[in-house]
């Protein structure tokens, strides 16, 4: 693992625009920390505003002028599908990539990579059955009607550090399938796997300026969103930044999806066994380091257990093992960067200020010399106006919050500006489909915390616009025309 992790990367130097490997304008380039030591673990190309500009010109002409969006949808699906042969071969160097650049464990890595490739052979797959067009019956009964989806145009895919490959692959493969031309502008921590993408695209010979790279600083990634060539953003990432990208999309009516942050409530009844939830929750926090949007990060429970809870928990959270991602044994790898470190850290102190009450963690893993290490931490005696039951805090830290009754679970739960992700654990699924019709989030789950890329994901409130995943994530990336004929063309 202590090779770059740009290695194998034939052009780490250059940015892919327009089907070529050129330059930065500006000579710009970003250094990849590896959180693991805080050693540099890759150097790549970094794109200024110059090269936003030339990015959006080559989608542009790819979409008004070029072969991609006049293919048919099945054609587009042999692409994809093709893509996807190509990414299947340099696997194992995105899984490794992944630790390195954010600490995720090398034990779950090929399971994050075979799952976002499980994704690309998915729409490959819906490609060759999914109609863009459609007939409908006209109020007046004359002639006929035509209900077609035709692609939303040149799309920017921004995403975030923590999942990368996933979450690119999530916009990036409806989008292309729908017709669309994309700039892909990973996260400056995380940019190898698109090079990956990019590499493949041009293996393939996909058509010039359907895929375009831009690894970027945020500042240059807002002159990205700016350009008025864009005709959709996709964005993953904090709220703070979601709402900064909504505000100058809407100053052009440009569309925007948004998946944004998280506080997400784990309710637990009491028909459920508290050692079992309290197992549940600690291994659920320690995913990614608690650097998850969707994580269960606030746990409710009935007040008369809540002190079982508090016990369950910290015996959960010790035995959770910290250490080196790359070694077999870790359960838990470091934060993201120093930064997300500092973060968590700060949140530590807001926290006892508030009154809560710190039982578990809450520091610097003290037996890691190096790196970006935190021990799993659990606060008791939170209230919902505590910012540490507001906030996302990213990172492995539990708030324990009692409640009296049913009603006072959902009030908890929904005592809060997001509205991302919820679970209830019970034995009772009458009680569960209850809790989950009562709480405010666009996916909630029974005893676990349960995702599914294959269906809608996206949030309520402060947690985002729109859907991605399964078709609603397809068809996220068209726009819908309603076409009246005199009378049915030959073909659809």
């Amino acid at each position: 693992m202590t090779a770059p992790i740009t290695a194998s990367i034939k052009h780490p130097d250059r940015l892919f625009i327009d089907g070529r490997w050129v330059a930065p304008a500006a000579g710009g380039r970003i250094e990849v920390i590896s959180p693991i030591d805080e050693s540099v673990a890759g150097v790549v190309a970094g794109a200024g505003g110059a090269d936003m500009d030339a990015a959006v010109n080559a989608a542009r002409r790819a979409f008004d002028s070029g072969p991609w969006p006049r293919l048919t949808v099945a054609q587009r699906a042999e692409w994809i599908a093709k893509l996807g042969e190509a990414l299947d071969a340099r696997a194992p160097e995105m899984a490794r990539a992944w630790v390195q650049s954010v600490g995720g464990l090398a034990t779950v890595a090929p399971f994050m990579v075979g799952g976002a490739l499980a994704l690309v052979k998915y729409y490959a797959g819906v490609g060759q059955t999914w109609a863009d067009a459609e007939y409908a019956t006209p109020a007046d009964g004359k002639g006929a009607a035509i209900i077609a989806r035709e692609p939303v145009g040149v799309v920017a895919v921004i995403v975030p550090w923590n999942a990368p490959l996933t979450i690119l692959i999530n916009k990036l493969i409806p989008a292309l399938l729908a017709g669309c031309t994309v700039i892909m502008k990973p996260a400056p921590e995380t940019p190898v796997e698109a090079y990956v993408i990019a590499e493949c695209a041009e293996a393939i010979g996909l058509p010039p300026g359907v895929i375009g790279l831009v690894p970027a600083q945020r500042e240059a990634a807002e002159l990205l969103v700016r350009n008025p060539g864009l005709d959709k953003v996709s964005f993953t990432g904090s709220t703070a930044a979601g709402k900064r990208i909504a505000s100058i999309c809407g100053e052009r009516i440009g569309r925007c999806t948004l998946e944004l942050g998280g506080k997400s409530a784990a309710i637990v009844l009491d028909d459920y066994d508290v050692a079992t939830a309290a197992a549940q929750l600690a291994q659920t926090i320690a995913i990614m380091s608690g650097q998850v949007c969707a994580t269960l990060s606030r746990v409710v429970v009935p007040r008369a257990k809540q002190g079982q809870f508090a016990e369950a928990l910290t015996a959960a959270l010790k035995a959770i093992r910290v250490g080196d991602p790359t070694a077999p044994e870790s359960q838990m790898g470091p934060l993201a960067m120093r930064r997300q470190l500092e973060r968590v850290e700060g949140y530590m102190t807001i926290g006892r200020a508030a009154g809560a009450k710190l039982v578990c963690g809450g520091t610097r893993s003290a037996h890691m010399d190096k790196g970006c290490y935190f021990d799993p931490t659990l606060f008791t005696d939170v209230t919902s106006g505590m910012a540490i039951a507001q906030e996302e805090i990213f990172g492995p830290v539990l708030a324990l919050m009692p409640y009296d009754d049913e009603a006072d679970a959902l009030r908890i739960a929904n005592d809060s500006p997001y509205g991302l992700f919820g679970a209830v654990f019970t034995h009772d699924t009458e009680r569960a489909y209850r809790m989950a019709r009562g709480v405010r989030t666009g996916a909630f789950s029974q005893n676990g915390f349960r995702l599914d890329y294959f269906l809608p994901f996206g949030g309520f409130k402060q947690s985002g616009i729109g859907r991605e995943g399964g078709m609603s994530g397809l068809l996220g990336y068209t726009e819908v025309k309603t076409i009246l004929l005199d009378a049915a063309p030959a073909a659809l």
